[in-house]
């Protein structure tokens, strides 16, 4: 089917069928987006400057010199900068909740335009390699494909410049959920729970970006980056879609 005749067919199905908000389950019109209305498109939270280059949490208000993230203050982190499009509430909470619980793919069109739209996250993630944080083989199966990995190719789209996704990594243990755990126990638990994938090829020259959909304490992300430090990616950034 040509881009136009699909876009014409979407067109007539939104009459008959009225796309309908995933937040507030209002009609969406004019809000560009296709699953959000106008009224909760606003309440979208874009990351600006100034923010933290570790986690990509935003400062309030003014700053002056140096400034101790909160969020991530007792993160040693084996990457070098971190980057995130959106603060992880309201709209963007249940985007991402669609996405992870109710195998809702069809939000991905609109995690894209939030990925698009992000200030200076394209130009970031231009010409890089794209790391995807793996979920165990087992959770993977039970959820029928890992997000990171769908929201790090949406990000390779709209980047361009070469920008590609590589799975480098694997997950060898099972942990339980992190949400309700602590920075500590996190961190404990994750320890050792990331490998080097059968056959990847690190490159020192090679700018490398591990993506995954929140970031919470960056436990995860950090015990990822360890494994590709260690096997020589020093170029190493990180990309989230949310914060929080």
């Amino acid at each position: 089917m040509s881009t136009a005749l699909a876009e014409f067919a979407r067109g007539v199905a939104d009459v008959v069928f009225p796309p309908v908000c995933v937040h507030c389950r209002g009609l969406v019109e004019d809000s560009g987006y296709r699953h959000l209305c106008g009224p909760c498109a606003p309440q979208l939270a874009f990351v600006s400057s100034p923010c933290c280059t570790t986690c990509g949490h935003p400062f309030y208000g003014e700053v002056h010199g140096e400034r101790l993230c909160p969020h991530c203050e007792t993160l040693a982190p084996a990457f070098r900068e971190g980057r995130t499009a959106v603060l992880l509430k309201g709209p963007a909470r249940t985007l991402m909740h669609e996405l992870k619980y109710h195998r809702a793919l069809h939000v991905l069109e609109d995690i894209e335009v939030i990925l698009r739209r992000a200030p200076g996250l394209a130009e970031f993630a231009r010409g890089a390699v794209l790391v995807p944080v793996p979920l165990h083989p087992r959770k993977e199966r039970e959820r029928g494909y890992n997000q990171s990995a769908l929201i790090a190719s949406r990000l390779a789209r709209i980047a361009g410049g070469g920008a590609c996704v590589r799975p480098l990594l694997r997950r060898i243990v099972d942990t339980v959920s992190q949400t309700t755990f602590d920075r500590r126990t996190r961190r404990q638990n994750l320890k050792n729970a990331f490998a080097l994938a059968r056959h990847a090829v690190i490159s020192s020259n090679q700018h490398y970006i591990l993506v995954d959909d929140v970031f919470t304490t960056g436990s995860t992300l950090n015990s990822c980056a360890f494994v590709l430090r260690r096997a020589g990616g020093l170029n190493l950034d990180v990309v989230t879609l949310g914060h929080g």
